[in-house]
C-alpha cells in the first residue's frame, strides 16, 4: 500500500524492479492497478503539491498534475528506432517548465525530476539550446561576468556537453572560455532511494530547486524571459 504520509513508498522502486524483470505487455496489464497505486497516483499528488511550492521560487514555473498529458512522462517507450524493444520505461520523469516557454520546453529554464533506483535526481537549466538561444546565454556571460560569477559561487555543479574548440566570435583567451564552450547549461542534485521514499522528500526536492535557482534566473534573463 502507498504511504499516505509522503508520496513515493518503497513499493515505488519495487514496482520498477519487477517491471525490469518482466518488461512485456501481459505482465504490465496484469499489474496495472499496482502501477496506478504506487507510481501514478503518488506522482500526480507530488506534481500538484510541488507546483504550489515552486511558485515561491518563480511564479512562471508550471506543473500539470495529470496522469496523462501533463508533467509526468509516459510509461510507454518509443521503440520505433531503438534496438531495445522493451515496451515500458523503468523510471518516471516529471517536468516543471516555464509558462512562457516555446516548444521545445527544454530550451527554457525549468526543473526535471528523474526517479529511478540508484539514478534519481533533479536537473535545472537549459539543455541543448539552439544556436540563437545559446548565443544569448554566451553574450550575457561576456557582457555581465559578475552575474555569471554569482551563479558559479552558488556552488551548483554544472554538467552537460561542451564543444572541443572555442566558439567562433569569442575570445579563445577569455577567462570564462570553459563556460563559453558549453553546449548545455544544466545543473543537478542527486537523491538516494531512501530520500525519495522519505515523507520529507518534497521538502528536499524544493531545497534542491532553490539551490539551483541562480542558474535558472540567469538563463531566463539571458533569453529574455521573466523569472
Amino acid at each position: 500500500m502507498a504511504d499516505r504520509s509522503g508520496y513515493f513508498a518503497p513499493g515505488f522502486f519495487e514496482f520498477f524492479r519487477d517491471l525490469g524483470k518482466n518488461n512485456r505487455k501481459e505482465w504490465f496489464e496484469a499489474n496495472k492497478p499496482r502501477y496506478e497505486e504506487v507510481v501514478q497516483e503518488p506522482a500526480v499528488r507530488f506534481v500538484r503539491d510541488a507546483s504550489t511550492r515552486l511558485k515561491k521560487i518563480s511564479p512562471h514555473l508550471v506543473g500539470e498534475a495529470k496522469a496523462y498529458g501533463g508533467s509526468i512522462s509516459r510509461i510507454y517507450r518509443d521503440i520505433r528506432f531503438s534496438p531495445d524493444k522493451s515496451p515500458y520505461k523503468t523510471h518516471v520523469g516529471i517536468h516543471f517548465w516555464h509558462d512562457q516557454a516555446t516548444t521545445p520546453e527544454h530550451m527554457a529554464p525549468g526543473y526535471f525530476l528523474h526517479l529511478e533506483s540508484g539514478e534519481s535526481g533533479v536537473h535545472s537549466g537549459v539543455w541543448h539550446p539552439d544556436p540563437p538561444v545559446l548565443k544569448k546565454i554566451r553574450d550575457r556571460i561576456v557582457e555581465e561576468p559578475d552575474s555569471w560569477k554569482k551563479v558559479l559561487r552558488s556552488r551548483i555543479e554544472l554538467s552537460g556537453e561542451s564543444f572541443k574548440r572555442p566558439p567562433p566570435g569569442y575570445d579563445p583567451n577569455h577567462p570564462m572560455i570553459q563556460d563559453l564552450r558549453r553546449k548545455d547549461f544544466v545543473a543537478g542534485h542527486r537523491f538516494r532511494d531512501n530520500e525519495v521514499v522519505n515523507p520529507k522528500f518534497l521538502d528536499e526536492f524544493v531545497k534542491a530547486c532553490e539551490a539551483m535557482d541562480p542558474l535558472n534566473a540567469f538563463l531566463a534573463k539571458s533569453i529574455g524571459l521573466p523569472w
